[in-house]
């Protein structure tokens, strides 16, 4: 069985950094797919061993690729490649729709489903009066068997009476169009902030780490609120894509 060590070459006359050259080579080897996505590595002090470099030379190499979310540190598993990024075009579709025509795997976890009073800023999104009852609920999506995203979504209790076999077994669009409600655009904004620790242990990231906050309201075809949403990304995991059209 080939070691990723015996795929590493060290050019200690090189001008580059070992650390970096490692670094180097691990991202070439993952993004070739030799090494593929939950492959594990050798703890850093044997791989320091195997390479002749020192244990620190060796942990910044590893830190490096962590930092850039190609490898992450998990307690009682060790030194992982990550799965792919999920990337997503910036369109009016739904998540869970996404990842599968993606063959990610998506599944959902209902966290809350019930009914609350809209405060002043869901009522706005919603063109509602503050204090009128609202659907909530919040789910924790997984792809390819990992955490992904955590979604708070609020919609006027008239819109459809969804249940949990729905949101479970599928999107919440999907729900929404059995129930005779289509879609036709969204006011969307993107932005980022650090993860709090409750998020940080749904997610599996540490306290603090960067996520992808995403704000959405929905209309339907007559240009009436039906949901919003908002959701938080692992930044690890997670990109938006764009198409831009010069004016």
């Amino acid at each position: 069985m080939t070691r990723v060590t015996d795929l590493i070459t060290i050019d200690r006359s090189s001008p580059i950094p070992l650390y970096f050259q490692v670094a180097s080579r691990l991202e070439e080897l993952i993004e070739s797919g030799e090494l593929a996505p939950g492959s594990r590595l050798d703890n850093e002090i044997q791989l320091a061993d195997e390479l002749g470099l020192s244990r620190p030379t060796m942990r910044q190499a590893i830190a490096h690729l962590v930092d850039r979310g190609m490898l992450t540190r998990k307690r009682g598993v060790g030194t992982q490649v990550v799965h792919d990024r999920v990337r997503r075009r910036l369109e009016l579709t739904s998540l869970y729709e996404d990842l599968a025509s993606a063959h990610q795997q998506p599944r959902t976890e209902l966290l809350t489903l019930e009914r609350r009073t809209a405060d002043e800023q869901v009522a706005a999104a919603l063109r509602i009066e503050p204090g009128a009852e609202v659907t909530y609920l919040e789910r924790l999506r997984f792809a390819a068997g990992e955490p992904l995203a955590l979604m708070h979504n609020h919609l006027p209790v008239a819109v459809a009476d969804l249940t949990r076999t729905q949101l479970v077994a599928g999107g919440l669009y999907a729900a929404l169009r059995d129930a005779g409600i289509r879609l036709r655009v969204a006011d969307q904004t993107i932005g980022a902030r650090r993860a709090s620790s409750a998020e940080a242990r749904l997610l599996d990231e540490p306290r603090g780490a960067p996520l992808l906050a995403m704000t959405r309201v929905a209309y339907n075809a007559g240009g009436i609120p039906v949901e919003y949403g908002c959701h938080l990304y692992r930044a690890s995991r997670y990109t938006f894509e764009l198409t831009l059209m010069a004016p």
